[in-house]
């Protein structure tokens, strides 16, 4: 579903960007320089509207959160959110996953955040899927020696598929869940996710280390 277009999206993003990171390449390779004080570097890939962003952000207060979205009509309600709540422990930039490694440099984030990606439905379009084998590979690279990649959908199809695909380029899968709320909310949830809690509709989750890193 297409988003619809917010009014004033130009001022409403400059009125909250004090959480932007207008120059994020310049930045690679040296973001907890650039914001000292944090003891990790978290990135989540499609931030949505930022429920999840400020969530996590809000109960790690230790951790930098790089939060990419290539819908600005979507990140500015984040923007807000984080702008708002007063976090300073949180960046957004204005890109697609697939320029994230031209974004951060090698080894240089502990934890990928995968939230409820575009499924990109039929075998022509699976190469779009942020968990397909060349993204794998960005981030394979971005990762530090045990970073991991935290994935969470509602689809079930892009799921099985995802956990098949990390597995055989190597990944270590672990807290693998096809009901992830079962017994009750677990987690900071996303929109989404809390829109899917709401309507009973099971959340599937892992984790997966890096190609070679072994728990």
């Amino acid at each position: 579903m297409r988003m619809r277009k917010k009014k004033n999206l130009i001022p409403r993003m400059e009125k909250a960007s004090a959480v932007l990171a207008g120059d994020p390449t310049s930045l690679r390779g040296r973001w907890l320089e650039e914001y000292p004080g944090y003891k990790e570097l978290h990135i989540e890939l499609g931030c949505g509207k930022g429920a999840f962003t400020a969530g996590m952000a809000a109960e790690h207060g230790d951790i930098l959160f790089a939060a990419m979205e290539r819908v600005p009509d979507a990140m500015v309600v984040a923007m807000e959110k984080a702008a708002q709540s007063g976090l300073e422990n949180v960046r957004f930039i204005d890109a697609d996953a697939v320029h994230a490694g031209e974004i951060f440099a090698d080894g240089e984030a502990e934890r990928i955040y995968i939230n409820f990606c575009d499924p990109w439905p039929g075998k022509k379009r699976a190469k779009r899927r942020l968990t397909a084998p060349a993204f794998l590979s960005i981030y394979a690279a971005i990762l530090k020696k045990d970073g991991e990649i935290w994935f969470k959908t509602d689809n079930t199809d892009l799921f099985e598929w995802s956990l098949a695909t990390f597995k055989e380029c190597g990944w270590t899968c672990s807290d693998i869940t096809r009901d992830l709320h079962a017994d009750g909310p677990c987690g900071i949830m996303t929109d989404y996710e809390m829109k899917f809690y709401s309507e009973g509709k099971p959340i599937c989750r892992f984790t997966a280390k890096k190609a070679g890193e072994r728990s």
